[in-house]
């Protein structure tokens, strides 16, 4: 039987599910987390569950299980379906935790708008009314137009419920108000069913009985751990497990930090040194790049509250006899490449060992560390150990045992050092131990990305260094676990984090240097010629001065109007004579402008969309709102439809003409946000080659002898490839054989034939401002005719890949359709693109490619 996201991966496969939108929830939430793909997935697949039949859809009450990374966004996911789940009539919602330290952050995430993590707009707005968010702690006198949460945790509910006192919930509150359970770090609640005893009175039990008390009640669970070996896990979590994002896709998709393991023979002292210069160095380089960031170090101790007090004593008597001759010890013994690169950053603006001492000292002062061990200090740090990123958050140093091992938001956490030595115990051969596991378990919750962008419209929450290992700022995308060489201890270590999916061993990994031929540099087109890119733009709206021209297509709304005309009938016979004809639904077409014009002007007001600074940012050209109100090509071009029998049709109200106008105006809406994007890609610009490529680059890939071996032999004498090898995939590596065996035909009508490997050097950005690199860039300019010189973008693509990148597909054949030209002196420049190579339909693709570059010979 296969999982419940397995089906509904299938069915994406054939329906469009992943493409719809929800502007209620994307207009609601806080703007400062911009919703991701996966995360618009997660509520696609949700809406396509409630209202679709599919095989092995599970039966009501809804149970269902989110599985995704730590740092992936899960709350934001749950504020989103409380508010799509609100729209669907629930009102009530019960919060589920494990612990009092996440309650406290939870709630202030949900209800408190001061909160620098608060997950809603300042104002939720819903079908045209304004919607609060109200803490409750019992639903017997729930507010009915708004959104009550109670919060708690499963061990004060399982006591409330099984205990019942004056104010306490009861299950009878559950029968007949339908209610949305949410159970966050919900591994917790399956405890009894992993060890496979029996459920009664167990915590787990007690979220089951609150389930089943009413047929529509929903349970939305979100964990990071699920243990899928566990048979009886297993069983039960199969038709439940909606949507999967686990931690090895969350680092494929760059959301997260790289791991580097820092391993030294030195002691505690010179390793917690060591960690004190790199985060020095972090802070220093941030700052000259005039990034934002206070790096935070963790140090954790092995087993005792004791043992992490002793700790944070010694810390700061290192502190208070920091010294330059302490700072030289590390730059004269240290070989970890990192730490010999941040001693050349500080002597190259001049940054001496004693001033390093100095900074050192100032930053990590008493004050701004913290402790976070037992619950009373976890409870009284809560709000600075959840606020690390803030700017006027202090705190550089947290001390910990496992505290902060759940329910610990963290982005500027970069390095974790390890204050004890030796193996962990538990583990085996073929078993890790419970400890290490848990360290693993640690190093991914530090994981998460801090954000960052150098240049308008780079995506400031992905890794950019990926392949540019040799960039100083890839510092910046890395988080450092520190300890000692130990081999058993270290070989278990990787394996827990492999296992994870948020490490990629580096025994595994090879660097290659590339390359560009010497004899390629000494070409004209080297040195004079051009490449021809674009870049992400903030979206210029000033062409818009229309609907239409934003493609809203809701010129007409119909509107059914409610009336009490019905009949009776029998599931055998009729009961009543068939409808008469003041029973038959007929239409009758208004024009808004023929509406009132307060009715209109009031819907308006009740939806922030339509307030004036909304609009003048889709149409800056709309002038007032009294003009896109009297507008033809706005609201006075279009009319609606209203639908319901003669008479009823005879007596449309007020009331009526507001209920089709919000409804137009939200369809309105829908339209815009989805036909309108923050960013789009500019016209294309040129370059210099010899600025765009480098002469020498390290690139780093999984170790295997083809790739390793780079086509050297094919292409060492090859003057039309620009670099020394091409380290690419299979598929690419079969793309430049293929074009080897092509060369001769090309050179016969074209010179100056340069195919050039693209390791990340350029992007190219659609008209949604998506960004594409290009695995190729051939030049070639005509022999006879026009001398035109010809940019082609080549995209190799593995057959398992194409239909998830087919945007980059379509964006290619806009590139050909186009075939845009660019004069630049006596040169001409012919900008164009082919589809995607795949071995399998190599000679399309080759047919394809000729007469791209034949149109113009």
């Amino acid at each position: 039987m296969a999982f419940l996201y397995e089906t509904l991966n299938a069915v994406s496969g054939f329906v469009p599910i992943d493409k719809t939108r929800f502007p209620l929830i994307e207009d609601n939430l806080n703007t400062k987390f911009p919703i991701r793909e996966y995360q618009i997935k997660t509520f696609s697949r949700f809406d396509y569950f409630l209202n679709n039949s599919f095989e092995g859809k599970p039966y009501k009450p809804i149970h269902l299980l989110y599985n995704m990374a730590t740092g992936s966004g899960k709350t934001l996911i749950m504020a989103g379906l409380i508010l799509y789940l609100y729209e669907m009539g629930y009102r009530n919602f019960l919060f589920v935790v494990n612990s009092n330290n996440i309650i406290k952050k939870t709630k202030d995430n949900f209800i408190n708008p001061q909160a620098s993590k608060y997950l809603f707009n300042d104002k939720i707005v819903i079908d045209g009314k304004e919607v609060y968010i109200k803490e409750t702690d019992t639903f017997e006198s729930a507010d009915t137009q708004n959104i009550n949460i109670k919060f708690t945790t499963i061990q004060q509910l399982h006591i409330d419920l099984n205990n019942t006192k004056e104010n306490s919930v009861t299950y009878e509150d559950f029968v007949d108000n339908k209610m949305v359970l949410i159970a966050d770090e919900a591994h917790h609640l399956s405890s009894a069913t992993k060890n496979n005893g029996t459920l009664f009175g167990s915590w787990e039990s007690t979220v089951l009985e609150i389930l089943k008390q009413n047929f529509d009640n929903i349970l939305l669970e979100f964990t990071a751990t699920l243990d899928y070996d566990n048979a009886e896990i297993l069983r039960k979590y199969q038709d439940k497990v909606i949507f999967k994002y686990d931690l090895s896709q969350f680092r494929i998709d760059k959301y997260s930090k790289e791991i580097n393991l820092v391993r030294s023979f030195y002691d505690e002292q010179e390793r917690i040194m060591q960690a004190l210069i790199l985060n020095l160095y972090r802070q220093e380089l941030a700052t000259a790049n005039n990034i934002n960031l206070k790096p935070v170090i963790l140090f954790k101790a092995k087993k005792t509250i004791k043992e992490s007090e002793q700790n944070k004593e010694n810390f700061h008597h290192l502190i208070e006899l920091m010294s330059a001759q302490l700072v030289e010890n590390i730059r004269n013994t240290a070989t970890v490449s990192v730490v010999q690169k941040a001693f050349k950053f500080f002597d190259s603006i001049n940054i001496s060992s004693s001033e390093i001492s100095k900074r050192i000292q100032s930053n990590f002062r008493n004050e701004n560390c913290v402790s976070a061990n037992n619950d009373e200090e976890a409870e009284k740090n809560q709000l600075l150990l959840n606020t690390l990123e803030d700017e006027n958050n202090p705190i550089r140093a947290v001390f910990a045992v496992q505290k902060l091992n759940e329910g610990w938001d963290v982005l500027n956490l970069f390095d974790i050092v390890r204050l004890y030595e030796g193996q962990n115990t538990g583990g085996s051969n073929t078993k890790i131990g419970a400890t290490t596991l848990s360290e693993a378990q640690l190093i991914g919750r530090g994981a998460r990305y801090f954000p960052f962008a150098l240049e308008e419209g780079q995506d400031k929450y992905t890794r950019k260094y990926d392949d540019d290992p040799s960039n100083d700022l890839k510092i910046l995308e890395e988080l450092f676990y520190h300890t000692k060489e130990d081999s058993r201890y270290i070989s278990e270590l990787k394996k827990a984090l492999v296992e994870s999916g948020i490490y990629e061993d580096e025994d595994k990994l090879v660097t290659k240097q590339l390359t560009l031929k010497f004899d390629f540099k000494k070409t004209d087109f080297y040195r004079q010629g051009h490449v021809f890119i674009n870049k992400k733009s903030i979206k210029n709206f000033d062409k818009i001065k229309s609907f239409s021209d934003l493609g809203v297509s809701s010129t007409n709304y119909r509107h059914t109007l409610p009336s009490g005309v019905g009949r009776m009938s029998s599931a055998f016979f009729e009961l009543e004579p068939c409808e008469s004809n003041d029973e038959v639904i007929k239409q009758k077409a208004v024009k808004l402008i023929e509406m009132p014009i307060n009715i209109i002007r009031f819907a308006l007001s009740q939806n922030p969309f339509y307030y004036f600074d909304s609009l003048s940012h889709y149409f800056p050209k709309v002038g007032s709102l009294s003009n896109f109100i009297e507008s033809k090509g706005f609201l006075a071009g279009l009319e609606i439809t209203f639908l319901g029998t003669a008479n009823r049709l005879k007596e449309i109200n007020h009331f009526d003409y507001l209920q089709a106008v919000n409804g137009m105006l939200q369809n309105i809406k829908a339209e815009i946000k989805s036909n309108s994007t923050e960013y789009e890609g500019s016209e294309f610009f040129e370059r210099k080659v010899y600025e765009v490529f480098p002469d020498k680059k390290e690139v780093r890939f999984k170790k295997g002898p083809e790739r390793e071996e780079g086509q050297q032999a094919l292409l060492a004498n090859e003057p039309w490839y620009a670099y020394n090898a091409n380290y690419g995939t299979i598929e690419e590596r079969s793309f430049v054989t293929l074009f080897a065996s092509r060369f001769e035909g090309l050179n016969q009508k074209f010179e100056n034939i340069y195919l050039i490997r693209n390791e990340r050097e350029i992007k190219i950005f659609d008209k949604l401002g998506r960004a594409f690199e290009p695995d190729f860039l051939l030049f070639c300019k005509q022999r006879d005719g026009e001398q035109i010189t010809f940019q082609v973008f080549i995209e190799p693509k593995g057959a398992h890949l194409i239909a998830h990148d087919k945007w980059k597909e379509d964006f290619l054949k806009k590139i050909s359709e186009e075939q845009k030209t660019v004069k630049i002196h006596t040169d001409t420049y012919i900008i164009t693109a082919v589809p995607f190579y795949n071995y399998t339909s190599e000679n399309e693709f080759k047919t394809k490619l000729e007469s791209t570059l034949q149109k113009y010979t």
